[in-house]
């Protein structure tokens, strides 16, 4: 499949490959580490059109998203974003995802692109009637990504989000003739947004965006390394179907006003009496780089987990991974030996996210 900018990233020079059943573009002339550090710096745009956008709206949705998902959303502002994930009837995760309500009644959700029918049908199969579901495939998402991000979003478009918080929308504002959603999130640590266009006007938005002195386009690899030094998941490799969010670190979508969501008894038996595994940062002391699935020991040379993600860190300069660990090493500062190709290289559990997020501190609060 392919995404309305498509050809776009063709004739950027993009080198282009399969993702979530998408023709992507990985990275473009100048490479994944130069990418990076342009996000880091100025602003990135990302084609991100490949996930899933859907609108949910009926009686008691608030109600039902808090059946389907541990967090809360009955006192949700208006505007409100809330990172969060599916639960299965065994506690394992489905697919994480942002809800976003829209109004009383409705919300805008975006879920992973390899998730989306997966997520649609299961979502579907536990809802209400009086609930509908309607999967926007006529809409693209463009992610800018940058310090730079909210200074390019005001000259270009004449849109002034500096009073818009962290985890907020504005929903309906027009560019370019056209009714966009603007959302100050992202998935690289960094200040940004998430543009919801009209698949028709979605070339238009990316040409205005790329013809920036600011801005750049940046592929999946780099938004891969982003998100990596930010210790956020990647469905599929760092969370699961069988992987409960206390396993992995993400007790902190879970409301303490919900414990009737699905896979509630394993989930909260996990939050109050600990789970045998967690998900932990790593960073390699010995040179080399570590990668999704290289084994972890400890110093006595017993296997006591797996990476689920790694790769090197073009800010930290060193090598960094995320994955699961039994509980009792799961502290910081803990020494522990990661096996890359037959070698056990010197490590230490490490604090998550490796470096500092840069995005737009949250200036309002709700019941979350």
């Amino acid at each position: 499949m392919k995404t309305a900018l498509h050809d776009a990233h063709v004739a950027h020079g993009a080198k282009m490959g399969p993702f979530a059943g998408y023709d992507m573009p990985l990275y473009y002339k100048e490479g994944v580490l130069k990418e990076h550090e342009w996000v880091r710096a100025s602003a990135g745009i990302f084609d991100v059109s490949h996930m899933g956008q859907v609108i949910m709206e009926g009686p008691g949705l608030a109600t039902f998203l808090e059946k389907i998902t541990p967090s809360a959303f009955q006192n949700k502002q208006f505007g409100r974003a809330q990172y969060t994930v599916l639960t299965n009837e065994e506690g394992g995760i489905v697919d994480d995802l942002i809800i976003t309500r829209l109004e009383e009644e409705k919300f805008f959700i975006v879920v992973n692109a390899g998730c989306k029918e997966k997520d649609i049908a299961w979502i579907k199969n536990q809802m209400p009637k009086a609930i509908t579901l309607d999967y926007l495939a006529d809409r693209s998402l463009i992610a800018v990504q940058g310090p730079k991000a909210e200074a390019v979003i005001s000259e270009l478009f004449g849109v002034d989000t500096s009073d818009l918080p962290y985890m907020f929308i504005m929903p309906d504002i027009e560019i370019m003739g056209e009714s966009v959603h603007i959302s100050r999130l992202g998935y690289t640590g960094e200040d940004g947004f998430e543009l919801s266009v009209p698949n028709e006007k979605a070339l238009d938005v990316w040409n205005k965006l790329a013809g920036h002195k600011s801005v750049k386009p940046i592929g999946l690899a780099a938004r891969d390394s982003l998100r990596l030094e930010m210790g956020y998941c990647l469905y599929g490799h760092d969370i699961d179907g069988a992987t409960s969010p206390v396993e992995a670190d993400l007790g902190w979508v879970m409301s303490k006003t919900n414990s009737d969501f699905i896979g509630a008894k394993r989930v909260l038996k996990e939050r109050d009496g600990g789970p045998s595994r967690l998900r932990v940062g790593v960073k390699l002391n010995d040179p080399g780089v570590a990668r999704e699935g290289s084994e972890i020991f400890n110093e006595k040379g017993e296997k006591i987990g797996t990476l689920t993600s790694g790769g090197p860190s073009p800010t930290l300069k060193i090598s960094i991974g995320q994955g699961y660990i039994q509980s009792g090493f799961a502290k910081p500062g803990q020494k522990i030996f990661v096996d890359v190709r037959g070698r056990k290289l010197a490590a230490e559990v490490a604090d998550m996210p490796f470096l500092k997020p840069k995005t737009k501190s949250m200036k309002k609060k709700d019941a979350a």
